[in-house]
């Protein structure tokens, strides 16, 4: 904090906290209230119960779950893929060529997510490319939605990258295929595990998109929330959301415990 005086850092500490809680802080909290709560007292949950975390970790719930997980995991590592071969290529393109890939890889950011799952939806109805009804146009949307930050992330990590590095291994005879393999990715393991991690909380918490395009039977848990609490079940709604939120921080203190240690290799 580029605050020296103390008056000064208690004064910005006051504004944080003045902007953090009630914008940010408060809502989550009133939602891990009311998933332990079973009516309304006031403006606060009230009638204190763990009922509602029973039933958020089996049935229903546990299998939505699970389709979120399959579903990040697979779109995550597509994007990962995607946007990394992507970030590499466009290294290599000029300046007009490299503007042209950011553009197509942040279209999908540019415009409403509902407009990107339309679109999948439209282009794979029909054969073919026949995808509407089963799991896969799901997972191809959240694809298209998170490449955009695996890409940026990955593509701001290589134009840091050190040439020298690639150089020395080329001038001691290092094919291009080993000094990608062997130099160029593992400087950038930081970088990709921070997009993976980037990657799998997007798709697990994306809804717009996957409201219309999910099948019957690819249920993921952001559409269960959804369903739940417009059925009036504000306070299970609440206890699988924050299910839905542990989850996803778990995975993302993991990302972050490898990320650490590939920083320091």
């Amino acid at each position: 904090m580029l605050v020296h005086s103390v008056k000064g850092r208690w004064a910005a500490w006051a504004l944080f906290a003045a902007l953090f809680l009630p914008l940010f802080a408060v809502p989550l909290l009133v939602v891990l209230a009311a998933s332990f709560s079973t009516n309304w007292s006031g403006a606060f949950p009230s009638g204190p119960t763990t009922g509602h975390y029973a039933s958020a970790v089996r049935g229903e719930s546990l299998q939505a779950l699970t389709t979120s997980l399959v579903t990040a995991v697979t779109a995550g590592v597509l994007a990962l893929v995607v946007g990394t071969w992507a970030a590499l290529a466009a290294a290599s393109l000029g300046r007009r060529g490299r503007r042209t890939l950011d553009a197509l890889f942040m279209l999908p950011v540019a415009v409403p997510s509902v407009v990107v799952g339309l679109a999948v939806l439209v282009a794979f109805s029909q054969p073919p490319f026949l995808l509407n009804g089963t799991r896969w146009i799901v997972i191809l949307a959240h694809t298209v939605l998170v490449t955009a930050f695996a890409y940026q992330s990955v593509s701001a990590a290589v134009l840091r990258l050190d040439p020298m590095y690639e150089q020395a291994a080329a001038g001691l005879g290092a094919r291009p295929a080993r000094v990608l393999l062997r130099v160029k990715l593992p400087l950038l393991l930081p970088s990709l595990n921070a997009a993976a991690g980037l990657c799998f909380a997007l798709s697990m918490g994306e809804l717009s998109a996957t409201m219309m395009l999910y099948p019957p039977d690819w249920l993921p848990l952001p559409v269960l929330i959804f369903t739940a609490t417009d059925r009036g079940s504000l306070f299970s709604g609440s206890a699988i959301a924050v299910v839905l939120m542990a989850t996803t921080l778990l995975v993302l203190l993991a990302a972050s415990r490898i990320r650490t240690r590939a920083s320091y290799r």
